[in-house]
C-alpha cells in the first residue's frame, strides 16, 4: 500500500486498518512458529503497513496538538 492511500484515509479508517494488521501479524507469527507460513515476505510487508499507519496517526496527533 502506498502512503498516499494511507494518507487518504480518516483516522478511524487507519485506527480500524491498524488492528486488523496487528491481527494479521500475529497469525503470521503463529504460522511461522508452527512452521506453516509459506508467504514469509508478508511478515515484512505487514510490520511496514502498520508502521505506516502509526506514522499518519502519529503525524495527526502532533499536528492537531500545536
Amino acid at each position: 500500500m502506498k502512503i498516499a492511500d494511507v494518507r487518504a484515509k480518516s483516522d478511524d479508517e487507519l485506527r480500524d486498518q491498524l488492528r486488523n494488521l496487528k491481527k494479521e501479524a500475529f497469525n503470521l507469527r503463529f504460522q511461522q512458529a508452527s512452521g506453516q507460513l509459506e508467504n514469509t515476505a508478508r511478515v515484512r510487508a505487514v510490520r511496514r503497513e502498520a508502521a505506516q499507519v502509526n506514522t499518519v496517526l502519529h503525524q495527526r496527533r502532533s499536528k492537531n496538538k500545536g
